[in-house]
């Protein structure tokens, strides 16, 4: 049954067939986490008709305790029956929900609904936008209490086969499980790093990609589990290891077919995908709070592990920002390379999109590619070539989203203000702590 078909009445009967025991009613918190009520289905009928109403207040950068009735509403076509069970063989399926205020209306700080409106934005200007993301995570081993420690569950690298790449097994469940639910995984292996991994997802319509990240996220977490290792989406669990990012491949599609496609362009691109591509360059440093939304995210996007730091695109070369890749004709695409995995996808690619659309619509073309490594260049060689840096923490990047119209207006003030205050209390605690390095460093030298 494809996700167009479904209806109430289709659920309902495919709930009793397949001996389905609960429905998850999802949706995201300001920063990406998942929140999901679990109703036993006797009562399928009636949260289809009605929803289900939440305290708003509860969830991170929702609502205060004067506003915090909500109602979270299902999609019926987000209908999906997990190919794994609960603990005791229990089915279980889910429903993502869009969020409506107390009032009836589309609530300003559901993620959800800030990529629908970009979505939405681009389609009125003739285009449909097409991501494909590549997943990266670490496997860590489990505690004898269950707990996950830094200690990663192999020691292969780029790659490599059984039996160095013990997450192999892993990797297979994971997208034989994916693709059960029709999430279209194209490959998987194992990365630089040890015990971390790739899985890359075929390129489908912005929103389709976000909802399925978010169910992506719990599969790896859920199956690496059942295998006695835990799964890690955080962006550099390790020192001197390469982190974990999430490039995505962007492309826009109108009535002619792939709009970045052009032979007869510079580099075979369209004049759309170079403006796209400048509006992703100039607005890189104004998103990149969002793009890149924890204090550790900055400790990945440093010289030297292919993470991008330096605001350039080239062809070929991997340590630009945005990468060109060699496909052309209907795989005409650019390539982001800052995002990573511990984000909230509905806010991320709602920034790229802005970030995008706003090159169209202004003309903003980029500089020359530069196709040397640039983490090889001096300063002065950087500065020569006008390329700039990005945000080296995430005090620097919040304090210049702070004064960016283009995230304000594409958030919303509502998640705007919102995820300022919680991601600047976050910074305000990261450099206020004591850590390990500083105790070793100085308690006996000072």
């Amino acid at each position: 049954m494809s996700s167009e078909e479904l209806t109430k009445e289709s659920i309902i009967r495919t709930v009793k067939e397949q001996n389905v025991k609960f429905i998850e009613m999802q949706f995201s918190d300001i920063l990406g986490a998942v929140k999901s009520v679990a109703l036993p289905t006797s009562n399928i009928e009636k949260a289809l008709d009605e929803g289900m109403f939440i305290d708003g207040s509860s969830i991170l950068g929702y609502a205060t305790i004067e506003e915090s009735d909500m109602r979270a509403q299902p999609i019926l076509s987000s209908f999906q029956i997990y190919p794994w069970t609960c603990n005791g063989g229990i089915r279980t399926a889910r429903l993502l929900c869009q969020i409506y205020d107390h009032s009836g209306y589309r609530f300003k700080g559901d993620p959800r609904w800030v990529l629908e409106k970009m979505v939405i934005k681009a389609k009125d200007k003739g285009y449909d936008v097409n991501l494909g993301p590549e997943f990266e995570f670490f496997l860590f081993n489990l505690d004898s209490r269950g707990n996950p420690i830094a200690v990663p569950a192999d020691s292969a690298g780029y790659f490599d086969l059984m039996a160095l790449d013990k997450g192999e097994e892993v990797r297979k469940h994971i997208m034989l499980n994916l693709d059960v639910m029709g999430f279209d995984c194209e490959a998987s292996h194992h990365e630089v790093a040890p015990g971390q991994h790739e899985v890359d997802m075929r390129y489908n319509d912005a929103l389709t990609v976000a909802d399925r990240l978010m169910t992506f996220k719990l599969a790896v977490k859920t199956i690496a589990l059942q295998h006695g290792l835990y799964a890690s989406f955080m962006p550099k669990p390790m020192y001197k290891m390469a982190g974990s990012g999430m490039h995505v491949h962007q492309s826009l599609s109108g009535p002619r077919g792939n709009a970045f496609d052009d032979p007869s362009g510079k580099f075979g691109l369209s004049d759309v995908a170079m403006k796209y591509l400048g509006g992703l360059l100039a607005h890189s440093k104004e998103t990149c709070a969002v793009i890149n939304s924890h204090v550790n995210s900055f400790k990945r996007l440093v010289p030297g592990y292919e993470a991008p730091c330096y605001i350039s695109w080239a062809n070929m070369n991997r340590s630009a920002l945005i990468r060109v890749p060699a496909g052309r004709g209907s795989k005409a695409r650019v390539e982001l390379r800052n995002p990573d995995p511990a984000g909230n996808p509905y806010l991320q690619f709602a920034m790229m999109i802005a970030s995008g659309l706003n090159g169209i619509e202004k003309g903003t073309y980029p500089p020359d590619p530069v196709e040397k490594d640039i983490y090889h260049m001096s300063k002065e060689e950087r500065r020569r070539n006008k390329i700039d840096s990005l945000p080296e923490n995430l005090g620097q990047a919040l304090e210049i989203m702070s004064g960016s119209d283009l995230v304000r207006r594409t958030l919303g003030d509502h998640i705007f203000e919102h995820y300022l205050k919680i991601k600047g209390d976050e910074w305000d605690e990261y450099r206020t702590c004591v850590t390990d390095w500083e105790v070793q460093r100085y308690l006996s030298q000072l």
